[in-house]
């Protein structure tokens, strides 16, 4: 599925320093931008769900944590 993206704003020096990059490459400004966020994202490595835990894990190791049962039983015990 083929989709649309603008992008506003852009400084003029970058623009230029694109077309200079497109020409350079043989190509139009908008496929070298496209070309550009291909590689960029292509190099992106998912993080594993593993991954994604060990990090939440860290970044939360410092909160006070509630076991799960006592939320639990908070929640019953409100009804």
């Amino acid at each position: 599925m083929a989709g649309n993206l603008h992008v506003r704003n852009l400084d003029d020096d970058l623009i230029a320093k694109l077309k200079i990059r497109a020409a350079r490459h043989g190509r139009s400004a908008e496929a070298e931008h496209r070309e550009i966020l291909r590689q960029a994202l292509e190099a992106e490595v998912e993080p594993s769900f593993d991954d994604l835990t060990a990090e939440l894990r860290r970044l939360t190791a410092s909160r006070k944590q509630t076991p799960s049962e006592t939320l639990l039983r908070e929640g019953r015990d409100e009804r």
